[in-house]
């Protein structure tokens, strides 16, 4: 799911014709970078490209003042079916990515314990600082928005918080790691097959 198409499309849908420096003003007022990954300026190229798709189209141009003449542009038929489909994607498709900060976990030197426990202890208080940033910044934008806009920024603070409750859990764990790491528990030998389902790994009998 494109956050930048359902966005844009969206914004059509709402606001009718318009030319994309009154885009990027609406994606300014709407505080878009807040709850999406979205950079502003980009709006101009993804307009281009929806109205290749024939999801938007020229509605005119458009001339105030001394200002340059701008080309303005409407939502289709068919950027209407798309924008359906974005919005109900969006809701029901489940986004996951994994952090690199997994990868560096399971090869981590924890053998030096005093090293270890300082990194984690680094990323847990810059966590921590980032929720407390995070959630000043949505009471500050409390007033300015919606019910449903504030219930999306309060996704991002439950998942910081998250993050800042699993680094501590796994500073506290910290030294059981480096004991392992020194005496490896005993681990289960896993064996490749091959199913109707591909490949996996199956517990050796």
């Amino acid at each position: 799911m494109s956050s930048i198409r359902l966005f844009i499309l969206s914004s059509f849908a709402e606001l009718g014709a318009m030319h994309g420096h009154r885009l990027r003003i609406e994606a300014d007022k709407k505080r878009v970078p807040f709850w999406t990954d979205i950079p502003v300026g980009a709006v101009y190229g993804a307009m281009k490209r929806l109205a290749a798709e024939g999801l938007l189209r020229e509605a005119g141009q458009e001339r105030q003042g001394n200002r340059p003449t701008r080309q303005l542009y409407e939502i289709t038929e068919a950027g209407m079916v798309a924008l359906e489909e974005l919005r109900i994607s969006g809701l029901t498709d489940i986004w996951f990515k994994y952090d690199p900060f997994d990868l560096a976990l399971t090869k981590a030197n924890a053998k030096d314990l005093d090293a270890f426990m300082a990194l984690l202890a680094d990323r847990l208080e810059r966590m921590k600082t980032l929720l407390t940033e995070r959630r000043e910044m949505i009471e500050a934008a409390i007033p300015y928005i919606g019910l449903i806009e504030e219930w999306a920024l309060r996704h991002s603070e439950r998942r910081l918080a998250a993050e800042v409750d699993y680094l501590t859990e796994l500073l506290a764990f910290a030294p059981a790691i480096a004991d392992d790491q020194y005496n490896p528990r005993a681990r289960k030998e896993k064996v490749l097959v091959t199913g109707k389902g591909g490949q996996r790994y199956k517990k050796q009998d």
